[in-house]
């Protein structure tokens, strides 16, 4: 029996983070960019808001979403460019993605912990 590619996992990565890119984004700039003049949202609001535990997850997904989003892209377009099909390239890019998440979750976290 042949192993199983992880590339579906992969590709719904790809697709959930790119959808919160195209979604989410846009929204946080609309509503941490525009309504509030410059300094109105000073470190310490923010880091109260950050100091809750689901906010910092759902920031630290985000984040682990749009990597692995863009881990995707640039391995699909490496391979468009003609790069050699590499059994240590996907393994870059996606680890890569992997560990950009981890410090991401990691960073979060410790937030709430302080």
């Amino acid at each position: 029996m042949r192993p199983r590619s992880p590339e579906p996992l992969f590709w719904t990565l790809f697709g959930a983070g790119g959808m919160l890119a195209a979604l989410v984004g846009p929204a946080l700039v609309l509503i941490l960019g525009l309504p509030f003049p410059p300094g109105a949202l000073e470190y310490a609001t923010l880091r109260g808001a950050m100091g809750h535990p689901l906010v910092a997850l759902g920031l630290g997904v985000s984040v682990g979403l749009w990597l692995f989003h863009a881990a995707h892209r640039i391995l699909h377009t490496l391979y468009d460019l003609g790069v050699p099909h590499a059994p240590w390239l996907p393994r870059v890019c996606y680890g890569g993605a992997t560990a950009g998440t981890l410090a991401a979750l990691g960073v979060t976290l410790a937030w709430v912990l302080q």
